[in-house]
């Protein structure tokens, strides 16, 4: 009996490998079929369609950029300096600036780059009377070239397309202004300098007023804080930039800061004034970005190349940014 039960176990361990090796026999051979006898068994009506179904989301999507376009008017203005002009304004105005409908380059002197001049000093502690002198000369001469109003550093990076998406929610004669919306300070938050905000045409209004009537002053050399008093002081809403999922589109500080998974740990010191929980990884970020800060000259064209020219075949949307569920909007 005993004899009976190793033959029998024998024959079960004998037949299970034979049948693996029946399989990965099998499997070996499969991967080898070339490409040419794939495309052979395929019909080419199915490649064809599928082209012609990824040319048509590109078309879609190209002609909703060109109808936002059109809707909806940027006057993008750059703060800089004369020492800044060919070290990182010049690699913006080659970038992305170009996809402004209006550009202006804000600078404490006058230059053939061409800068405008605002008589301010140059320095940190002039950074806000830069920031003031310059939306009062955009109410002067400006306002009625664009309905929204974006403030950038020479060393931001932005997606135009991006940036009409967002704003398209919004109405800009409405007291309005977005960015990466800090906590601190401003009872009702205030938007990061570095990641760039923008103002609606009634926010430019309200803010110039604020500053002829008195009602805002002067009170800090911190550019973005002591702006965002003055948005509340004068009722301008803090609007909110994020994506449907809750995920950001404005970023003070590079890629690398945030797309890293990170495992549990106390937000690093570069996340201690976010005004919404933030989240570390993938994640963290919207699929359609619109701004990071600190980058310089290379990096312009090397984030330029991937937004508008890295594709991968065959590749379908994860994220759709037009679906309007209740489920995805952010909390």
């Amino acid at each position: 009996r005993e004899m009976k039960h190793i033959t029998s176990q024998l024959l079960f361990i004998t037949g299970v490998l034979l049948g693996f090796l029946s399989l990965h026999s099998l499997m070996f051979s499969w991967r080898n079929v070339t490409d040419r006898e794939v495309n052979r068994q395929v019909p080419q009506h199915i490649h064809t369609g599928r082209v012609r179904f990824l040319s048509w989301i590109f078309v879609a999507h190209r002609e909703a950029a060109a109808n936002l376009s059109q809707s909806t008017r940027i006057l993008c203005w750059i703060l800089t300096g004369p020492k800044y002009l060919q070290s990182r304004t010049k690699h913006i105005k080659e970038t992305w600036a170009r996809r402004c409908d209006k550009v202006l380059y804000m600078s404490s002197v006058k230059t053939d780059f061409p800068t405008v001049g605002l008589d301010v000093d140059e320095g940190r502690e002039n950074l806000y009377w830069k920031t003031i002198r310059a939306f009062q000369y955009i109410h002067q001469n400006h306002l009625d070239e664009a309905e929204w109003f974006l403030k950038a550093d020479d060393d931001t990076f932005v997606v135009v397309e991006n940036l009409r998406h967002v704003l398209s929610k919004y109405d800009p004669e409405k007291p309005l202004y977005l960015g990466r919306r800090f906590r601190p300070f401003v009872q009702q938050g205030y938007m990061s300098g570095g990641a760039g905000y923008v103002l609606s045409k009634e926010a430019v209004k309200r803010f110039v007023r604020g500053f002829k009537s008195g009602e805002c002053t002067h009170f800090s050399d911190i550019e973005d804080m002591a702006l965002g008093k003055c948005m509340e002081t004068m009722k301008v809403d803090p609007a909110d930039s994020r994506d449907l999922k809750g995920r950001q589109t404005f970023h003070p500080f590079p890629p690398d800061y945030y797309v890293v998974r990170q495992p549990p740990r106390p937000r690093p010191w570069f996340l201690i004034y976010e005004y919404y929980t933030p989240t570390e990884g993938p994640e963290c970020c919207s699929d359609f970005i619109v701004s990071f800060h600190y980058i310089y000259a290379v990096q312009q064209y090397t984030l330029e190349y991937f937004t508008y020219h890295l594709r991968p075949y065959g590749y379908k949307y994860r994220y759709n940014p037009d679906s309007q569920t209740k489920n995805n909007a952010p909390s």
